[in-house]
């Protein structure tokens, strides 16, 4: 089983910037692709980014693209979501997902709010 705890998420101005960290527990952390969703209030889950076991292929939901960016130390168990250009509707609970079929894990979520 793999454990999650997101880091990061705080007030942040419009334009600003974050970074947020995901430390998982465990000795498999290196097999498991790994994954950014938000959700904010009143509307589903969405995807934000996700990264491969290895961190070389990364992916990016079309609104994030060019400002964010997700990357991940395999030695330190920790995958990291650098927010840049910060916009109001980036604001949500951002949780880590860590994945490997059939197994998907979730954090408890890191709140962030973007105020304009």
């Amino acid at each position: 089983q793999v454990q999650l705890v997101e880091s990061g998420g705080g007030l942040v101005q419009a334009g600003g910037s974050l970074r947020l960290s995901c430390a998982a527990s465990g000795r498999t952390f290196g097999t498991y692709a790994m994954g950014w969703f938000r959700q904010a209030p009143g509307k589903e889950r969405e995807f934000v980014a996700a990264i491969n076991s290895s961190g070389g292929s990364t992916s990016y939901a079309d609104s994030v693209k060019g400002r964010f960016t997700i990357s991940r130390d395999n030695a330190k168990n920790t995958v990291y979501l650098k927010m840049n250009s910060l916009k109001p509707e980036d604001t949500a609970v951002y949780y880590c997902n860590a994945h490997r079929s059939p197994r998907v894990y979730w954090g408890q979520g890191t709140q962030v709010t973007v105020s304009s």
